[in-house]
């Protein structure tokens, strides 16, 4: 196989990367699963966009004190500065985000933020968006979408990418030489097992690239999310309730029905509250009350989240619901530069499989579609102005061992193992540093 571009992954931002790559390049979409199946899909509350320079500094230090000040603040600068080119872009797609009745764009607030500026469609702001984007996809004679196709491993020599190993839907192995590889191929939630993401996703990008030397970066900044529906049954993949529910009013209580945080703080430290309340009353879950949402606000914005609660047993128009935290969102990821670049030539990353720097060690809710959005564009941005510098090596793909790919329960078991301790060994290392300062600020 042979293409110009492939993009591992068929979330918003390889699909957004996709239709700003030109018209004359052959470009390959891979998706471990089916074309729905990323966690793009899921994401409920919505996508932030600066409304105008007056709110650019609140939103700036929103961002900076929900990742801890550990932010990259160039990167932030360039998110924030991009927000409403890519709204635009999404909305000439066909994207339907919520209207006031005079016809202006409706915008939200989560918690953390200081300010209404995020932009939502129900509550299934990330369906609305990545299903327009994978329409468009599909429209475009030179898109190739494939499904239940799996990146296994790169082609590369002395540091440069020339294209991969992909396991096919039957089974097969085959290589595929690309002019650029741009990864995007979500999140680590497989690993875990409480977690919102899909199953599937497992750090396969991060595998590859500890294999190869390519640089990474926070692996051990791992979000996780206060509020998702508790369940008793640990292979469920678990329902995120929306921090956009807790931003129109929503509040937490313990097993007496107390409240015990403010529930507009960052995520990080709902989830330690939480999680310290759980340990407390001895329960395997706190509660959530939904009844202070005004009942239309509660329906019309949040029908979905309503809907899940009602077929789980709980009513929340006249009940709490019981909630738990679990594995959201990865901060860390492959180190990348500003236009998505990675360490290795010829190879981009970007959404959660990228580390460029937005985040810090904690993400500001509604921050993650934006941000892959952008760096995404960024990163098409790039491959244009240097596609006619790209190199080739056919010959390459002739010494490819197909054999160390066969049995690929192993192969996919050593590859989790790879991730898990890659990201042990940072924290390890984290832990030591914060140790080693500490012992030396008491000298």
């Amino acid at each position: 196989m042979k293409t110009d571009i492939l993009i591992v992954g068929c979330g918003c931002s390889g699909l957004y990367a996709a239709l700003h790559l030109p018209a004359d390049k052959q470009v390959t979409i891979i998706s471990k699963s089916d074309l729905e199946s990323s966690d793009s899909f899921l994401a409920q509350g919505g996508i932030c966009m600066l409304r105008d320079e007056s709110d650019f500094e609140d939103y700036f230090r929103d961002t900076m004190k929900a990742g801890h000040y550990e932010n990259n603040r160039t990167s932030v600068e360039i998110m924030i500065r991009e927000s409403q080119r890519v709204i635009a872009d999404l909305i000439s797609y066909g994207v339907d985000f919520e209207r006031e009745a005079d016809g202006s764009l409706a915008f939200t607030r989560e918690g953390a933020h200081s300010e209404k500026r995020i932009l939502f469609h129900e509550d299934i702001t990330g369906r609305e968006i990545t299903s327009k984007l994978l329409e468009r996809a599909k429209e475009r004679p030179n898109i190739q979408l494939l499904e239940y196709t799996t990146m296994i491993d790169l082609v590369e020599e002395n540091n440069t990418c020339y294209g991969a190993v992909l396991r096919m839907k039957d089974g097969s192995l085959q290589s595929i030489e690309a002019g650029v590889t741009l990864l995007a191929c979500g999140g680590i939630g497989g690993l875990y097992r409480h977690s919102t993401n899909f199953r599937h996703l497992t750090g396969d990008a991060l595998a590859i690239a500890i294999r190869h030397n390519i640089k990474l970066e926070n692996i051990n900044y791992i979000q996780i999310h206060p509020t998702t529906f508790y369940s008793e049954n640990e292979e469920d993949r678990s329902f995120l309730i929306s921090e956009s529910v807790r931003g129109e009013g929503a509040l937490l209580y313990n097993k007496n029905m107390e409240r015990f945080v403010d529930e507009l703080q960052p995520r990080d430290v709902v989830t330690k509250a939480i999680l310290a309340q759980m340990e407390k009353d001895g329960t395997d879950h706190v509660w959530e009350d939904l009844r202070p949402i005004p009942k239309n606000e509660l329906l019309n914005h949040f029908p979905n989240i309503v809907a899940y609660c009602r077929s789980q047993g709980y009513d929340p128009e006249t009940e709490c619901i019981p909630v738990v935290p679990a594995q959201h969102y990865f901060m860390g990821g492959i180190k990348v530069n500003s236009d998505s670049a990675t360490s290795m030539k010829q190879l981009y990353a970007i959404g959660e499989t990228s580390c460029n720097g937005v985040h810090g060690k904690n993400r500001l809710a509604s921050n993650s579609l934006l941000e892959s959005l952008v760096f995404a564009g960024r990163a098409t941005t790039d491959i244009i102005l240097h596609y006619n510098t790209l190199e080739s090596n056919p010959e390459l793909f002739q010494k490819i061992r197909f054999d160390k790919y066969e049995d690929a329960e192993e192969y996919g078991r050593r590859s989790n193992e790879l991730v898990l301790e890659a990201i042990r060994q940072a924290e390890w290392i984290m832990e030591e540093e914060a140790n080693a300062a500490s012992e030396g600020g008491m000298e």
